[in-house]
């Protein structure tokens, strides 16, 4: 694999940006590790992080670049601040430079990245699995798939939680991220109601069996962990539920764990095999 650190600029932010992307490339004598390449477009992972992180995070706590090292796969590790991977209040556009320029400035960088649906996964933990799921739901004719670990999937009661946490009131991040509980709540920052939008959108529903059909196959394939100890768990129970109910393709499991990167690195690995629909071995 190749590691490159790139620094460039974002015409929607006004300012210059972080990421790093990991590359295929075929080896033969590094030791303890394979490298692999094909001759085709490559499959890509856009790997997000969490609140108090960056684009250095999966790398200095998981051994990510190990896993995908056998895998002929790319890995896109954007920076983007503790701005929820949302277009903010405040004016940052953080969604729009994720879900539109990041992808056209990647394939525009790396020619051999895939730009099918299909070989293109969203994937992240914590905040960064809010913003994974967003992206399948919200941007799926260029995510076919997401995948959100320890993910603050119910966004709107995460948002009144951290207002009640005694000394983290995080009401003016999030008001300055989202506007009020009543704006984020049914718009299209939130998860479950941007799940319910595209299941109509792209759905028939069924009286009889009280769910949604997919018709022409744009709802993405979604995967979620979450650890039973989490802070986290009972939110993401009750957006699992509903999402089953809408009949999407939807893998989600739970194990005992907390919000620890111990439990990431572990999962992240379940996610490739998901992903990619294999049994992989790692090395």
């Amino acid at each position: 694999m190749a590691l490159m650190h790139i620094d460039f600029f974002s015409d929607v932010l006004g300012m210059s940006m972080n990421m790093d992307v990991i590359w295929p490339q075929q080896t033969k004598k590094q030791i303890g590790m394979k490298g692999a390449a094909g001759n085709g477009q490559y499959k890509t992972m856009y790997l997000l992080h969490g609140m108090s992180d960056d684009h250095t995070t999966w790398q200095r706590r998981t051994s990510i670049e190990r896993y995908a090292s056998g895998l002929g796969i790319a890995v896109v590790m954007p920076s983007t601040h503790l701005g929820f991977y949302t277009d903010t209040t405040y004016g940052m556009r953080y969604w729009t430079f994720l879900s539109e320029e990041l992808p056209a400035v990647c394939r525009e960088f790396f020619p051999r990245m895939s730009d099918r649906r299909e070989d293109t996964l969203a994937a992240g933990l914590s905040m960064g699995g809010y913003g994974a799921w967003k992206l399948g739901l919200r941007a799926s004719g260029t995510f076919g798939a997401a995948a959100s670990l320890s993910g603050a999937l119910d966004i709107v009661d995460d948002y009144k939680r951290n207002a009640k946490e005694p000394g983290e009131d995080k009401t003016q991040l999030f008001k300055g991220i989202f506007g009020s509980p009543a704006q984020l709540e049914g718009s299209d920052d939130d998860i479950l109601a941007l799940a319910e939008k595209l299941a109509a959108k792209n759905a028939g529903f069924s009286a009889e069996v009280n769910t949604f059909t997919s018709k022409d196959g744009r709802l993405p394939r979604l995967y979620a962990w979450c650890g039973t100890e989490d802070f986290l768990y009972e939110g993401n129970l009750k957006v699992w539920e509903r999402v089953k109910k809408l009949g999407y393709d939807l893998t989600c499991m739970a194990s005992s764990g907390n919000h620890q990167w111990k439990y990431w690195d572990s999962q992240i690995k379940d996610v490739l095999c998901w992903w990619l629909g294999a049994d992989l071995e790692f090395e």
